[in-house]
C-alpha cells in the first residue's frame, strides 16, 4: 500500500519500548491503523486491485504502518468508506474493531440491556458508545468532568463525571465495557447484576470478585468482516470517528510525545503521511 495516512495508539508506546505481547522486539517500523491505495498484491488476493482505496491494519504484530509504504494484510483492510477522509478512515480500524468485539462478541447484551462505560470519552470508549446507542442498549457512560458533554452528544443516557463514585449511584448493570483498569474495574463488578459480565482490554491480571459474574479479556483482532460491517455505520452517519491531533509522518517523535502526555487535541492521534 501506498500510505496516506497512519494511526498512533497506546500499543505503539508499549512495542517502541519492547513490552508487547504479540509483536517482535524492536528495531522495527512502528504503527498498525492506515488508509492508503493498494499498490501491487500478493499471489492468490482476488478482493482488492492495484488502485483501490483501503484502510485497515497491517497484520497481526500491528507494526509496520508508519511509513510512506507498508504491506498490510488482505484479510486485515476493507474498501474505505468514501464518507470519510484518509485520516479519518485510518483513525478508525483498532479502537473502532476493539469496541465492537467487547460489545457484539463478547458482552453481547441484549436490547434494551444496561451497559456502563468505563473511560468513555477515550478514543475505544467514544465508540463503545455509539455503537451501544445505536444498538439501543441503555448506557451509562463514565468519564472525567471535562468530557460531560461531549459524551452525551456520543448518546451516553446517563454521563458520570469521575468526581461521583459511580458505585454510589448505579446498580444491577448487565454489562460493564472497562477501558480503564486498575481500581475502578474493580469497582466496577459490584454494579454488576448476577449473570453479568465486565469486558476489558487493559490488563489480564486480575481475578473477578465475585463468583456470580464473569470476565473476559482479549486482543483486538481486525477482519476484513469486522471493518466492513463498521464502514456501514461509518457511511450512513451513524457512528462518527474523531480524530484528534494531526502531525506529519516525519513528526512521529512529537505524536509518541503526545502519548506520553504531551498537550494534544481530543481523539485518535494522526500522521498524515501523503503530504
Amino acid at each position: 500500500m501506498r500510505v496516506a495516512a497512519a494511526g498512533v495508539g497506546p500499543w505503539d508506546a508499549l512495542i517502541r519500548e519492547g513490552k508487547s505481547k504479540v509483536s517482535p522486539t524492536p528495531p522495527l517500523t512502528l504503527g498498525s491503523d492506515l488508509c492508503g491505495v493498494v499498490e501491487a498484491v500478493g499471489a492468490g488476493v482476488s478482493s482488492f486491485k492495484s488502485g483501490d482505496e483501503v484502510y485497515g491494519v497491517t497484520n497481526p504484530q500491528f507494526v509496520g504502518a508508519n511509513a510512506e509504504f507498508a504491506a498490510a494484510s488482505a484479510r486485515m483492510i476493507a474498501p474505505k468508506p468514501p464518507r470519510l477522509s484518509t485520516v479519518e478512515a485510518a483513525s478508525v480500524p483498532v479502537v473502532a474493531v476493539t469496541a465492537w468485539q467487547m460489545l457484539f462478541e463478547h458482552a453481547r447484551p441484549e436490547a434494551g440491556q444496561t451497559v456502563m462505560i468505563l473511560g468513555a470519552a477515550g478514543n475505544v470508549g467514544a465508540y463503545a458508545v455509539q455503537l451501544a446507542a445505536n444498538a439501543r442498549f441503555h448506557v451509562i457512560a463514565v468519564g472525567g468532568s471535562n468530557d460531560v458533554e461531549y459524551v452525551r452528544s456520543l448518546g451516553a443516557r446517563d454521563v458520570i463525571d469521575r468526581v461521583t463514585d459511580f458505585v454510589d449511584v448505579v446498580r444491577s448493570v448487565d454489562v460493564v465495557i472497562d477501558t480503564v483498569g486498575g481500581d475502578t474495574r474493580e469497582r466496577a463488578f459490584g454494579v454488576l447484576k448476577p449473570g453479568g459480565i465486565l469486558v476489558t482490554v487493559v490488563s489480564t491480571d486480575f481475578v473477578p470478585p465475585r463468583s456470580d459474574v464473569r470476565s473476559v479479556f482479549f486482543y483486538a483482532e481486525v477482519t476484513t468482516a469486522r471493518l466492513s460491517a463498521i464502514s456501514e455505520l461509518l457511511e450512513s452517519g451513524k457512528v462518527i470517528p474523531h480524530v484528534g491531533s494531526v502531525v506529519p509522518l516525519e513528526q512521529v517523535r512529537k505524536a509518541h510525545e503526545m502519548l506520553a502526555g504531551a498537550p494534544h487535541r481530543r481523539g485518535k492521534i494522526m500522521l498524515d503521511v501523503a503530504t
